[in-house]
């Protein structure tokens, strides 16, 4: 998606947080490159950028002289010119981190809870946010990003077995969250998380359009066009984990048979109680399908393997991709592989979790950073309220 700026009076807040944003994605950069790529000259450009200076969002930099002359002046984000949290609820525990402007996890923790009920997990929220907070007491905060187990709002499905969440039926996740942190909230399933934190601090700044495979307790997946994460009509695109693949194959609690995650997922390796080699064993041709049917679907650069799963899972698991069967991903002019693993790591929903914030408060399009009184408040330092 191109960024393009706009030279009217009444979109100077856009201006800025479409400069931001530019640096963001491509930094280092130049003032020039930015002007090229919004759309805007390059006097408006280096304006906003003293601004954005002065305000800790950027800082500029040259790098050694190679030659004659000085190298030209570079900009790239400040890491400590803002902070988000980011929240993640499994069936299994409570997860929670502070991520720096540039994605990396200041400070992160972790409670143990079987299904927490959604008084429980508000309450361990609230205890794990000033607790982070403090490692950076007088930093920007930005938000708080929320992620989930999917489907959301799908009766048959969004509350019933191992890779969901019950009793969080009609909860106003959203606006708990804003009242009991203060800060601007959002939330997302976990894959489509995970898809946004890889896109912004992981492969996504070498592809425009791959595929990204959720391996969870459950399993599911977004498309990434063209940096933003596709999410549907109904924003629960990606549900992969229950397409049936397998005739009259294992019953899955979504009511259907044979469903990809029986087969595919950390609740499968789980269940399977063999040994890792063996489980690949058994399960590789219907991870090679599943590839596959991807590939067909979405025609993605790569398919980008990522979610909880370790990271030496995660490797064994893209080996498998070398003898895949044939699709329209099969081209003689192939740079990359068909699969690759993500880059997020074990904090990958978390960073993904607190990219929701910072993309929603800096959005070009639709952030409220630097709008009348908030633009004040944050250029001051003093954060934002929800």
């Amino acid at each position: 998606m191109a960024l393009r700026g706009t030279n009217q009076e009444f979109g100077r807040p856009y201006n800025r947080r479409i400069v931001l944003e530019s640096v963001r994605l491509h930094g280092p950069t130049t003032r020039g490159e930015i002007a090229r790529r919004v759309g805007l000259t390059v006097q408006t450009v280096s304006t906003i950028v003293r601004e954005l200076e002065e305000q800790k969002y950027l800082v500029s930099f040259r790098d050694n002289p190679k030659g004659r002359g000085l190298p030209p002046t570079m900009l790239r984000i400040n890491p400590d010119g803002g902070f988000a949290i980011g929240v993640h609820i499994t069936p299994i525990g409570v997860n929670a981190a502070l991520i720096d402007l540039s994605g990396d996890v200041v400070a992160s923790l972790h409670q143990a809870v079987t299904n927490a009920s959604p008084v429980d997990a508000f309450e361990i929220v609230a205890a794990m946010t000033p607790k982070l907070i403090q490692h950076k007491p007088k930093g920007r905060m930005l938000g708080i990003g929320m992620a989930l187990p999917g489907p959301f709002g799908v009766e048959s499905m969004s509350f019933v077995g191992p890779t969901t969440m019950t009793g969080w039926e009609n909860v106003a996740i959203r606006e708990r969250l804003a009242e009991l942190t203060g800060l601007p909230a959002f939330l997302e399933t976990d894959m489509a998380a995970a898809a946004l934190g890889e896109q912004l601090y992981g492969l996504g700044k070498h592809f425009s359009e791959y595929y990204y495979l959720y391996l969870g307790v459950g399993l599911g997946g977004a498309l990434v066009h063209e940096g933003r994460v596709m999410r549907g009509a109904w924003g629960n695109a990606g549900e992969i984990g229950h397409i049936p693949v397998v005739p009259n194959g294992e019953p899955c609690p979504c009511g259907n048979r044979g469903c990809l995650e029986r087969y595919v997922s950390l609740d499968a390796y789980r269940r399977a109680k063999t040994s890792e080699a063996a489980w690949l064993k058994t399960v590789a041709p219907i991870f090679r399908n599943a590839i596959t049917t991807i590939e067909n679907l979405f025609d993605p650069e790569t398919v980008v393997l990522g979610g909880l799963a370790s990271a030496g899972l995660l490797d064994r698991m893209a080996e498998l991709g070398a003898d895949l069967p044939n699709s329209i991903a099969a081209r003689r002019d192939r740079k990359t592989p068909r699969v690759v693993v993500a880059r997020g790591g074990e904090h990958s929903v978390l960073r993904g979790a607190a990219a929701l914030a910072v993309s929603g408060v800096l959005s070009p399009r639709f952030g409220q950073m630097f709008t009348g009184e908030r633009e004040r408040d944050i250029l001051d330092g003093r954060g934002i309220a929800a």
